[in-house]
């Protein structure tokens, strides 16, 4: 398991993060979540309210990797781990409660990434221009 450094904790709680699931056929499903959070020092939860496709996604077994970055500090990081649903439970009910007193939509479900890998996306090709790689491979460069 993975633990979260005070340093993380604050940009993950000031950068909007998204997530990725993948489908039964393989499709990548991308999307921001406004809502994600620190759970605790080994976990990041977000409130999964639309009941949509990365929903399904998680039901049917997919993994999910968070990434949480800021352009202007060319800072960020990437999360993988094993997710678990809560909708019935200590964690779900405190999580209505949350949504309740910030007046947004009660979740269906609070999926909680435990972290088991951290990558950082300064260390990493995570930046790496997109446009340029496709640029040159297309004109055979890359």
């Amino acid at each position: 398991m993975a633990t979260l450094t005070a340093d993380m904790k604050t940009f993950i709680e000031n950068n909007l993060a998204w997530i990725t699931t993948v489908d039964k056929d393989g499709n990548l499903d991308l999307g921001p979540k406004m809502s994600m959070f620190v759970l605790d020092d080994n976990h990041l939860a977000y409130h999964e309210r639309t009941a949509g496709q990365h929903y399904r996604n998680l039901q049917d077994g997919s993994p999910l990797v968070i990434a949480v970055a800021n352009l202007a500090e060319k800072k960020g990081y990437r999360f993988r781990g094993t997710v678990t649903l809560h909708t019935d439970d200590d964690i779900y009910d405190a999580q209505v409660k949350v949504a309740e007193e910030k007046g947004t939509k009660k979740p269906a479900a609070i999926p909680v990434l435990e972290i088991t890998e951290i990558q950082d996306c300064v260390l990493s090709s995570c930046y790496r221009p997109v446009w340029r790689e496709f640029s040159f491979r297309k004109s055979g460069r890359f």
